[in-house]
């Protein structure tokens, strides 16, 4: 890629980070290569569509992601502060930006979905913290990542779209880590 379409790409890849964390998902493409300072047929040229474009600003994210899963299991303490510590870290995860939490729980075993490899991502990370809990037959056998990906990404999806603080959310990550528990 020549230098100057590179910095148009990051320009873009950047204007649409801030947008989606502070509009959502649904703003205005046109908005966002505004926003990065370039006409609406570059931003189209980079990104064929709103989609690559999610695609693109999640990319550093997926890093972010093990790094979090590897920190849960470190966490001292029971089985239970072990599943709530993933479950509010995985909530704050998809909600980056505004609009995320249903995003990405909406692709959850799509295979479609220009984002599934985020979702395989997700799923993965929360997998070895069930297998972790798999392993000391305190967990269902039953419970897999992406039922547990789906139940706390409708959580946090409501969060997203009510507002809730996590003081409010905390209490239905409880209910169902309480559900999943032997």
């Amino acid at each position: 890629m020549r230098a100057d379409a590179q910095r148009n790409y990051d320009r873009i890849v950047e204007a649409a980070r801030m947008a989606f964390r502070e509009r959502g998902y649904d703003t205005s493409l046109d908005q966002i290569a505004k926003d990065a300072g370039v006409g609406p047929g570059t931003l189209y040229r980079h990104f064929a569509t709103r989609d690559d474009l999610i695609d693109a600003v999640m990319k550093s994210w997926v890093d972010h992601v093990e790094e979090t899963a590897d920190k849960v299991l470190t966490h001292e303490g029971g089985p239970r502060d072990l599943l709530l510590a993933w479950f509010e870290e995985y909530v704050r995860l998809i909600s980056v930006h505004k609009g995320g939490p249903a995003k990405i729980t909406g692709a959850m075993g799509d295979e479609q979905s220009p984002i599934r490899t985020k979702c395989q991502v997700l799923q993965a990370a929360g997998g070895r913290v069930l297998d972790r809990l798999h392993d000391e037959d305190a967990i269902r056998d039953d419970v897999t990542p992406i039922q547990v990906a789906r139940l706390v990404g409708g959580i946090a999806t409501v969060a997203d779209q009510s507002g809730l603080d996590a003081a409010a959310v905390r209490p239905m990550l409880e209910v169902v880590a309480d559900g999943l528990l032997t």
